[in-house]
């Protein structure tokens, strides 16, 4: 019996506990946020993180830094107390909120700040030093991922940008595909070697005129693909489309296709035409809303299943040529 999203999350629950609470140990071990004092600093992790709320604006109020760091009113209120005692902050009532006070560091408190924001940046310096550019911009994606898996935020539409091929391209694109297919569908490493063996094909054929790639983009990340290969002077074909699991949803594979529509038809294609598996739900929806027609399925066995093949086929004008042989190997 096939076990549902739900249970299968239940399982993995303690595994992902146990990882994410060893990945705390090991990054508040590397800044050393244990330590009694932060940075050989006389203040504390939470004070450090009041004062750098206090020095990245021109005035705040105690409020707006408790939310920003959902802190406790009545903590905080401690931590400026003591600041106010050293003279680090200095506090004017709103002239429109009497209620309020509007905080501002103190010449002495910008004075004690820089320092330990100098010497956070250079930690943080000897920590990625060892690191090639490439690695550092792969911790940054990281981070970013973690950041929007935690806190719920996903890449926003039109937030990304479509592209041609650059090197490195195809390479990712094979790679990324093979993982996702495995992971989401089983397929085996034949369905990998089929990706490399039609993008190394396109590649070696590639004729600007009337063959195109699109590669979905966001803050140098790549999101998704696809490619329109010439089948004939009437028939385009329309391959290997897919998107990140992280960016489904906001539309980037509709425009992917509606991207080799536009071209299609601008190159004087009668036909655009696509071979899919029917498992491939999402895309098969996509390609449905476009108005692609089914012409035929077909049972065959390949990447370690048993699967249902298809044919789609898009007219792109009055009394076009229907699809040419769309098998995997084709």
């Amino acid at each position: 019996m096939a076990m549902n999203p739900r249970q299968s999350a239940d399982r993995s629950a303690p595994k992902v506990i146990a990882e994410v609470r060893q990945f705390n140990r090991f990054y508040t071990q590397c800044l050393g946020l244990l330590d009694r004092q932060l940075l050989d600093s006389p203040f504390t992790l939470t004070e450090a993180r009041v004062l750098y709320e206090l020095a990245r604006s021109e005035s705040t109020t105690a409020s707006a830094i408790a939310a920003d760091l959902a802190l406790d009113l009545g903590y905080l209120s401690r931590i400026l107390k003591i600041f106010e005692r050293h003279r680090y902050i200095k506090r004017e009532r709103s002239s429109t909120d009497t209620r309020q006070y509007h905080i501002k560091l103190t010449r002495l408190g910008r004075q004690r700040f820089l320092p330990l924001d100098k010497a956070a940046r250079m930690q943080i310096e000897r920590l990625i030093e060892p690191l090639p550019a490439d690695r550092r911009d792969h911790l940054i994606e990281s981070m970013h991922s973690i950041q929007g898996l935690l806190t719920g935020r996903t890449i926003q539409a039109k937030a990304y940008r479509l592209r041609g091929l650059r090197p490195g391209d195809i390479g990712w694109v094979t790679h990324r595909q093979a993982l996702l297919y495995q992971q989401e569908y089983g397929w085996d490493i034949s369905y990998e070697a089929l990706v490399a063996e039609i993008l190394a094909g396109f590649v070696k054929s590639f004729d600007a005129a009337s063959e195109s790639a699109w590669i979905a983009e966001h803050d140098k990340k790549i999101l998704g693909s696809v490619f329109l290969v010439r089948a004939s002077d009437k028939i385009a074909k329309l391959r290997l489309l897919y998107v990140e699991p992280s960016a489904r949803g906001i539309g980037i594979g509709r425009r992917l296709v509606d991207e080799c529509i536009a071209f299609a038809r601008a190159k004087g294609y009668a036909t655009l035409t696509l071979w899919t598996n029917d498992v491939l739900i999402s895309a098969r929806k996509i390609y449905q809303a476009a108005g692609f027609r089914l012409m035929r399925e077909e049972q065959h066995h390949s990447f370690g299943k048993d699967l249902t093949g298809q044919t789609w086929d898009l007219a792109l004008r009055i009394g076009a040529q229907t699809s040419i042989d769309q098998s995997p190997k084709r």
